[in-house]
C-alpha cells in the first residue's frame, strides 16, 4: 500500500484516523544508526510502526524493529513525542492518518540484519551519511532529537 506524507500543506486531505505509532533510534557499537527504506513511500526512516491492542508500547518497539530488520532491541528511553496535526499521511486505501508518533532510543541485543516486505532495504548508517538518504523532514527531526541524548524529551505538535 502506498503512502503520501503532507506537512503543513493546504492541499492535504483531512485526517480520518489517528493510530499511535513508534519509531526506534538504535545505534550499534560503532555509533551507526539502524535505518530502513520503507516500501510504502521509498523513503529512509527509523524502524517502527503502529501500536497493537494488547501490547505495551515498549513491546511495540521491540516487535516493529524485529519485524522490519531482524534486530532484537531493548528499549532505553523516550526521546520524543510527535503529534503535529499538520502532518498527515494518505494511504491508498483512503485512510488519512494524523501523526501520533513516539520515538524511543533502544539498544541492539541480538538478531541478524535482514529486510522484510515492509523494508526492501535495512542497514546501519553512519550519522555523517544520513544527509545522502531521502529522509522525510519529520523523521530527520526525530533522528536529530534522539542523537542529542542530553536534551529534554521534546513534545512536538
Amino acid at each position: 500500500m502506498g503512502r503520501i506524507d503532507y506537512l503543513h500543506d493546504s492541499d492535504a486531505p483531512p485526517a480520518n484516523s489517528v493510530v499511535p505509532s513508534v519509531v526506534a533510534f538504535v545505534r550499534d557499537g560503532a555509533g551507526r544508526v539502524l535505518m530502513v527504506q520503507r516500501s510504502d513511500n521509498g523513503r529512509w526512516a527509523l524502524p517502527g510502526g503502529g501500536h497493537d491492542l494488547g501490547e505495551s508500547i515498549a513491546d511495540t518497539v521491540v516487535r516493529e524493529v524485529r519485524e522490519e530488520t531482524g534486530i532484537e532491541v531493548q528499549v532505553a528511553d523516550l526521546s520524543g513525542i510527535y503529534t503535529d496535526p499538520g502532518h498527515v499521511m494518505r494511504y491508498d486505501d483512503g485512510e488519512v492518518r494524523q501523526q501520533f508518533s513516539l520515538c524511543f532510543r533502544a539498544r541492539p541485543v541480538g538478531g541478524s540484519l535482514r529486510t522484510s516486505s515492509e523494508t526492501p532495504q535495512a542497514g546501519w548508517v553512519d550519522p555523517a551519511d544520513l544527509g545522502g538518504l531521502d529522509v522525510h523532514p519529520t523523521m530527520r527531526l526525530r533522528i536529530d532529537h534522539a542523537m542529542d541524548e542530553g536534551r529534554a524529551t521534546p513534545c512536538i505538535g
